[in-house]
């Protein structure tokens, strides 16, 4: 069932109550009731007809919005006065309206958010041709187009010829998506599109609009900014695609480039690096029919737009939250983006909190370094040496570079890299050279530039490479200059070495720390030996072990014992008779080690040479010395009593 838009001013009286009352109350009754019975009866007579006029209008406007659907006016109907098509899912609304602010009865046919508090208006027919004569009326021509007519019936706007043929069933439509949609056969198909307002957008781009070029119907779909708030007329700024070579989009002022895209290189816009936003979709299609720029919302509730406003004269894009407009992105948006700013072979660089600058390519400096010098930088930059032209010529890439402009260069959609530059050699006017296309991370095709390199600038990001040709000379040149640049690899490497070593050598100290330590606690732990448990001098007695571990130790101690013929000295017995080897247990230093005064549980003071920890001799080694020594007997040598091997530990006692 169609839902009635209640005309403003009879919003007390419902429309379907409206027409019942022109029925049953004829004009005459009307008048009958309202004249009055005595003097200026004749004053009366013009007053009575005045008043019925005015009813009839009224009610003849009321009652026509009744055989209008909610989104879609089909060849008999027509929108007039404040009559309004509300789209199905009541997101947008399309009318005639007066712009705020402004003076004067001047009324445009235009297309606005409906479900927001505040009047956006996206699309305006009659942007150059407002109504002065009221009312205007919208309808259907006899040759099926969309017209304009005022109240002297004069024809104000008309749309375009329509691309199909135009049947009696022939319908327009508001959707959703803000498009008003002329369908030949009121189908709705994407068949039976004759015409559609995105063809025609004024200085508001949608989701799901193409700005761009269709050359199969010989559509320019480009943006331009109103001339103020209160004239939606056409401003001195236009946003469009211009052809040749990789698509790239240009901001005009007038007849002049004052902001340019940046070639698609099948990824970026390579001028426009923040453009991915979460939420958001963008892209460029270029085929045989067509070439555009178009940006789609995940969220279909989220309420977004792309405007070209005449007051900044930039691009800014508006999302709707917390019941109002937020812009969240916007171009130009830095010195650095002004078309043409470093002149040709020359690129802008504008860092935070630094002043933008320009600089020359690599192999060219300033044309005129005076004026570079006052910050001139339209004359550009010159070669510092001249090409032969010829194989003798190399390149050199620079990746961090917003492409320079490409509509005059040429694409090779079928050519590698590798013979785009033999290609390029070949030819005395190629400057340089580049992949057409890098998505999927892989070159597709190359194009070849043949004119000066124009509107470049720096990013801190990689964007893809582009190969400057240069003089051999320069190449040479800028090679050794790499080179000295880079780390000399025979200091690198013996640095990065030592550096190695002594990490290495810190953290095993660290570990052999850490468990020195550990063993220490577990000690601590341990419940003294009884007298029973202990032979003289501390060795250990063969008694009987409560683990298969212990035992395997035991069987490898009372082997040594055997082996050695002396008492072995438990590690733990070592530890407590030298505290644990402390400074103050020390008493000297020799070629086997260090040596501790210690004092074992019976009161015998011993001395214990430790094995140092740098020494390689292996148990084997060991035992065979404390074999020998223990043979040797000798007034000026002391008596030894036994030894100690205990995991990594060697001692003499």
């Amino acid at each position: 069932m169609s839902r009635i838009i209640a005309h403003p001013f009879s919003r007390t009286i419902p429309t379907a109550l409206s027409c019942r009352v022109a029925h049953h109350l004829p004009v005459t009754n009307y008048a009958r009731i309202r004249a009055p019975d005595f003097r200026g009866r004749e004053r009366g007579e013009r007053m009575r007809a005045a008043h019925a006029r005015a009813l009839l209008v009224v009610l003849a406007t009321t009652c026509l919005s009744v055989s209008i659907a909610t989104d879609t006016i089909d060849q008999a109907a027509s929108i007039t006065g404040n009559q309004t098509l509300v789209s199905a899912g009541g997101i947008f609304r399309l009318g005639f309206y007066n712009p705020p602010g402004s003076s004067d009865a001047r009324a445009y046919l235009g297309i606005w958010y409906a479900g927001i508090p505040v009047q956006t208006v996206v699309w305006v027919a009659n942007r150059q041709n407002p109504v002065v004569s009221s009312p205007g009326v919208l309808k259907f021509s006899p040759d099926g187009r969309l017209v304009i007519v005022d109240g002297l019936n004069a024809t104000v706007w008309s749309s375009a010829a329509p691309t199909r043929n135009i049947t009696t069933k022939a319908a327009a439509q508001l959707l959703d998506d803000g498009n008003f949609v002329l369908s030949s056969d009121g189908s709705g198909s994407s068949q039976s599109v004759a015409w559609q307002s995105f063809d025609y957008p004024t200085d508001t781009m949608l989701p799901g609009m193409k700005l761009g070029v269709d050359l199969r119907n010989g559509i320019a779909r480009n943006i331009t900014s109103c001339r103020s708030p209160t004239d939606p007329s056409p401003g001195a700024y236009t946003f469009k695609l211009v052809m040749g070579g990789l698509p790239e989009f240009f901001l005009f002022r007038g007849p002049e480039r004052i902001y340019a895209s940046g070639p698609w290189n099948g990824v970026v816009l390579t001028g426009v690096q923040n453009l991915n936003a979460e939420g958001y979709t963008f892209m460029v299609v270029s085929n045989a029919d067509e070439t555009y720029y178009a940006y789609y919302v995940s969220d279909p509730s989220a309420l977004s737009r792309l405007i070209l406003d005449g007051a900044t004269g930039q691009l800014q894009s508006y999302v709707w939250g917390n019941g109002a407009w937020s812009s969240y992105w916007y171009h130009p948006s830095d010195p650095c983006d002004s078309y043409y700013k470093c002149g040709a072979f020359g690129f802008g660089v504008c860092e935070v909190g630094q002043p933008p600058k320009c600089s020359c390519l690599p192999g060219f400096r300033p044309r005129s370094p005076e004026q570079w010098e006052q910050r001139g930088w339209s004359g550009g930059c010159t070669r510092s040496a001249n090409l032969s032209c010829g194989a003798g010529d190399g390149f050199w890439p620079v990746n961090r570079m917003k492409l320079p402009e490409a509509t005059e260069a040429t694409v090779r959609p079928d050519m590698t890299l590798a013979e785009c530059r033999q290609l390029c050699l070949g030819n005395c006017s190629c400057r340089a050279y580049a992949a057409a296309n890098i998505s999927g991370g892989v070159s597709h095709g190359c194009v070849i530039w043949g004119v000066d390199l124009l509107d470049m600038r720096q990013y801190p990001v990689v964007v893809q490479d582009v190969y400057i040709r240069l003089a051999r000379s320069e190449v040479d040149a800028l090679n050794a200059e790499a080179n000295r640049q880079r780390p000399n690899r025979s200091v690198v490497i013996p640095v990065v070495t030592t550096i190695f070593g002594v990490l290495l050598v810190v953290a095993v100290a660290c570990c052999y720390f850490l468990r020195t330590k550990a063993v220490t606690k577990r000690q601590a732990g341990m419940p003294p030996r009884t007298r029973g448990d202990v032979f003289p001098l501390g060795s250990r007695k063969n008694s009987a072990l409560r683990t298969k571990q212990d035992r395997q130790i035991n069987e490898s101690r009372m082997s040594s014992e055997k082996d050695l013929e002396l008492p072995l000295f438990d590690l733990e017995v070592i530890l407590a008779a030298t505290d644990n080897f402390s400074a103050d247990s020390k008493i000297g230093q020799g070629g086997f080690g260090p040596v501790y005064m210690a004092k074992l549980e019976d009161g015998q003071e011993v001395a214990v040479k430790r094995l140092s920890k740098k020494s390689v001799q292996g148990v084997v080694e060991f035992k065979n010395e404390v074999k020998l020594i223990a043979k040797l007997q000798h007034r000026n040598l002391v008596r030894l009593l036994g030894c100690c091997i205990d995991d990594q530990e060697r001692m003499l006692v």
